[in-house]
Formats: structure tokens, sequence, C-alpha cells
């Protein structure tokens, strides 16, 4: 690529990224934040506590839809890839996807006469519909930072926009969704006017990061390869499970996002069950991404003096005590438990520039061996996302149906003592489980080191 005189560039003498281009880019993530935050947050309790469906029956509705999107995520890559050789871009599946708003409005709009299996169902195919509607938009949108022509520390740059966009996005939708709904009284009448109005949000940011892709291309976008063969996905997949630096980040980045998935399920049971009050989710959610707005420009200068890796090293075993105090629930007061959620909170910053920031690095060593696309390794990558999405509702779905949690159609339940203890230790114990897992397993990335 050709660098006029005029163009600042990074550490490594490529082009550095115009602030307008970052912006735009990231407000794409804003109706990402939407798909990702309503559904984990809302979904579960949805149909247990409105749509009176059984505990694993509902965890089963989340976790089909979850399936099948893993599956499909690797071809989904693969298809980005060849969009790209084709047309030097990867902009019509994106655009194709603007059709996810809709069905994001589906998921909560259950007709009335629908109850308990029926209504799960509904719920689940609609949930189906939207996960493959997301990934055709997801994964050419994460394929931009390594079809760029930048280098380590502006890769970094790069994933700290989106992650303060991304997180205003999670931020206002975890708050307003569970107001719209009828906070501490939700009806299914509410739930359908929350799905109708944040869809219209998310319709307009996904045209903004459509916008933000192109621009971004214009200015440093990487010269476009041949296309990748038939069944390229495939050997892609097999490659990348097989490559020593992705293997470990991808497993770490699995039980880390099954790790939040949980807490984000688990926040409106941890509100109503153990604080008393359902309302207290907004101040959940609240207490957790609003230090997260803040934290990332921090974490972004501290990864500049100490990398990326053990800045996720840290941001992981502060996430894991964090997930044992909140384990003590009611015991500790209220005012504890919001600020250490407002500390979990930073270290959810981390979690999410880091591990997106790192991705590119080592598509970036992959190409260098002829061995990766970013298309199909962002398919694999978001692949797992999508497996921690589904696998974390569930776990915490099978803790409530362990401890004897009742499902109901918002009538008042009384929950058993097991029930309670199900919904406090699933909440805490089982995500610091798993950061600590995430831990062990990112000690194995090395190439760090190498790019720094």
């Amino acid at each position: 690529m050709t660098r006029t005189p005029t163009e600042p560039v990074t550490e490594t003498g490529t082009v550095s990224l115009p602030r307008t281009g970052l912006l735009a880019f990231a407000g794409g993530s804003i109706g990402m934040g939407v798909w990702i935050t309503v559904p984990g947050l809302l979904l579960l309790y949805f149909l247990t506590d409105v749509l009176a469906v059984a505990p694993l029956a509902a965890g089963f509705a989340l976790l089909v839809p979850k399936i099948a999107d893993v599956l499909l995520h690797p071809f989904v890559g693969h298809v980005s890839d060849v969009q790209r050789a084709r047309h030097g871009h990867r902009l019509t599946l994106m655009l194709l996807a603007c059709v996810l708003p809709l069905a994001f409005a589906g998921l909560f709009a259950v007709p009335g006469g629908l109850h308990g299996n029926a209504a799960a169902i509904w719920v689940a195919a609609f949930y189906v519909l939207g996960n493959l509607l997301f990934a055709a938009y997801q994964v050419p949108y994460l394929s931009t930072p390594a079809d760029l022509a930048i280098g380590y520390h502006e890769r970094t740059r790069l994933m700290s926009f989106r992650m303060v966009v991304l997180t205003v996005g999670i931020l206002l939708s975890g708050v307003l969704a569970p107001v719209l709904v009828g906070g501490d009284d939700p009806t299914r009448t509410g739930y359908v006017v929350m799905g109708c109005a944040l869809a219209a949000g998310m319709l307009a940011a996904m045209l903004v990061g459509i916008n933000g892709v192109r621009r971004l291309g214009a200015v440093a976008g990487t010269p476009v390869n041949a296309a990748p063969p038939p069944l390229r996905g495939i050997r892609v997949l097999l490659n990348s499970l097989r490559d020593p630096q992705f293997r470990p980040l991808v497993t770490a980045y699995l039980l880390t996002g099954t790790a939040t998935h949980l807490v984000l399920a688990a926040v409106p049971y941890y509100a109503t069950y153990e604080l008393g009050r359902s309302g207290l989710t907004t101040v959940l959610i609240a207490a957790f991404l609003g230090p997260a707005l803040v934290a990332t420009p921090v974490w972004l200068a501290v990864t500049r003096r100490i990398g990326k890796q053990r800045g996720l090293l840290v941001a992981q075993g502060v996430f894991a005590v964090g997930g044992l105090v909140l384990a003590l629930g009611g015991r500790v007061p209220l005012a504890v438990l919001v600020a250490v959620v407002a500390v979990l909170g930073v270290a959810f910053a981390a979690l999410q520039l880091l591990y997106f920031a790192m991705l590119p690095d080592v598509v970036a060593a992959a190409s260098g061996r002829k061995i990766a696309d970013a298309g199909s390794y962002t398919g694999v990558w978001t692949a797992a996302d999508s497996a921690g999405g589904a696998i974390g509702p569930y776990i915490y779905a099978a803790c409530l149906a362990i401890g004897g949690f009742v499902g109901s159609s918002g009538d008042d339940v009384t929950q058993s003592a097991s029930a309670l203890d199900a919904v406090r230790y699933g909440f805490g114990i089982v995500p610091a489980v798993l950061l600590v897992a995430a831990l062990l397993v990112q000690r194995r990335y090395t190439l760090d080191r190498t790019h720094r």
C-alpha cells in the first residue's frame, strides 16, 4: 500500500487511523451490544418467570440456537473471505444482516396464547434466525482489524474505540431494557415494547458501523488475496486449532465468555431473589458497565507499558476474586456488593479490549506463515463467542434446576432454600472457577512477547 507524506504513521510505519473513521467503525458496536446484552440478560428470566418455562427447558431453548450458531460461524467466515477476495470488501454480508433488528423484536413478541414449551419453541426459532444474521454482521466487522495495515499498538487503539462504544451500547441497552419491560413488575407487553424500541436503535447503529468499515478500508486496507478454495474454511478451522498461539487464546476466551454470559443471565435472578428487588438489575448493570467506560483508556495506557498478555492475566484474576465475594450475597452490605460489581466492570473492560486486540496479532502471525485468512480465523473466534453465550446461561439454568428453582408466569412463587443458594453460588462461584481456568490456559500464550 502506498502512503502519502501527510499521513501519520504508527510504531510499525503503517497508516495511523483517523479518529472520525474509528468513531464510525466503533458505532456499529452499539447495535452489537444490544444483541449481546439483552437476550443474555433477559431471555432466560423472560422464559422462566414470564412464560412459565421450566429452567432446564428454558436453558435448552437458548442452547440449541447457539449450537447452530457455533457450527455456522466458520462457514460465515469463509464466505466473508471469498467476498473480500472477489469484491475487495466484506460489506455485502453486513448489509444483508441489517434484517437482524426484526429478529430481535420477534424474540420478545411471543403471542399471548403461548406458554411453557410452546413459548420456548417460538423464542428458540427467532434466536436461531437472529444468531445467523448476527454472525453475518459480526464476522466481517471483527475481521476489519486484520484487514488493515496497522501495527501492534494501533490495533489496541482501534479496539479501544470499539470497546468504549460497545460498552455504551451494553450500558444503554442493559439499563433501558429492564426499565422498558416494567422494572419491578415486568409484563409481556413491556417486553414487546422494549424489543421494538431497541430494534430501531440497533438498525441505525449497524448502518453507521458499515460506513465505518468502508472508511477504514479506504484509508489502510491491505491488498486483496486470491479467493480461498472450497472447504478452505474447514482447513483453516483445523489449522487454527493446531496454532500454538490461537489455541490457548481462543480457549481462554471461550472460558471467559462462558463466565461473563453466565453472570449476565444471572443478574436478574440475583437482584430479585438474593437482593430482594428486581429493579436492582438496572443498578447492578450500571455499576458493572459504568466503570468499564472509564477503565478502557486506562487499560490502553497500561498495556502500552506491560503488554496485552499481562494486562489480561491481571483482569482474569481480579474477576475471579470478585466473583467469590459476590457468592456471599446478602451477608455483605449492598453498597459493598455494588462496589465489587464496579471492580468487576473494570476487569471486564480489559477482558473485552485485550482479547479482541490480541486476535488480529495472532491472525497476522498466522498469515505470515500462509495458514490463515482473517475471516475464517474470526469465524472460529466468533463461534467460540457464541459457544460461551450458550454454555454460560445453560450452566446457570442447570444450577437453578439442581437447586429446585420453580418457574412461574409472573405470579409470586416461594423458592426453597436450596434454590436461593443456587441463585447465589451460580452467580459467584461458578464464574470464579471459569476465570481461574481461563487464566491458567492463557499463560500458554507467548506471542505477545514477540510482538512487543
